[in-house]
């Protein structure tokens, strides 16, 4: 469980990003808008330049972006934007919506009174973000309220690879939160799944947290179709 505790500090909040890893929702980000398109290059000296950094942190982010499917990085070659196809993108949000759904019934069964103590701490700073209004807030604490769920399940083996499946999901996770009255409508589906857990109740857990990586996915596809007929 190392790897998913090590994301947040010693308070259970999100981690200061590194330089890398801004670089890569900035460019992820613009990928997903369409503003940097299917085929274009990503030449690190430009966006070095642009952003005024080494070439280091942009070698990552891009490194990164390749682990999600964005980026085609081959060696001794220029990486490419290269969006993965729509069946792709089912069976990552799938094979997401089943290990995710497993955490939260184990950590229906298994989570410390302490453990479920904090996510509810963490669903209700949830709760007053959406009063903001803030995305990228939303989205950071939201990585926190599915990390105490992985955490929860006592199963490293399991958490570890939902955290990688998550990882390259991200970028698209990321952007559906744009989508007006998203951030309201994910808490209420966090509030299935936390109800569930509170109640121990392991196969409803796993359903509503089931069905809510699915409903990211619609969002998802939701934002893209927006994007589309706004450019039209």
């Amino acid at each position: 469980m190392a790897n998913i505790r090590k994301q947040f500090d010693e308070s259970d909040q999100p981690i200061r990003l590194t330089r890398a890893d801004e670089l890569r929702q900035i460019l992820a980000d613009e990928i997903v808008r369409g503003k940097i398109a299917p085929g274009d290059t990503l030449d690190e000296t430009a966006i070095a330049a642009r952003f005024k950094v080494s070439r280091t942190p942009v070698r990552e982010a891009i490194r990164q972006l390749a682990a999600s499917g964005l980026v085609d990085a081959k060696p001794h070659r220029a990486a490419v934007v290269a969006r993965p196809s729509h069946d792709d993108l089912i069976g990552m949000f799938e094979a997401m919506a089943e290990l995710e759904g497993l955490c939260a019934h184990y950590a229906a069964e298994r989570m410390t009174p302490r453990e479920r103590a904090g996510l509810e701490q963490v669903h209700d700073d949830l709760r007053l973000m959406i009063q903001d209004g803030d995305p990228q807030n939303y989205h950071e604490t939201n990585q926190l309220f599915h990390g105490t769920v992985y955490a929860g399940a006592h199963n490293a083996y399991l958490a570890e690879l939902t955290l990688a499946t998550r990882i390259r999901v991200q970028p698209f996770r990321r952007a559906q939160f744009r989508n007006l009255g998203r951030l309201a409508k994910s808490h209420e589906e966090h509030n299935r799944v936390v109800t569930a857990i509170m109640r121990a109740d392991a196969s409803a857990a796993q359903k509503a947290m089931r069905d809510h990586i699915m409903t990211v996915f619609d969002e998802y596809e939701a934002y893209l179709a927006s994007l589309a007929s706004s450019t039209k």
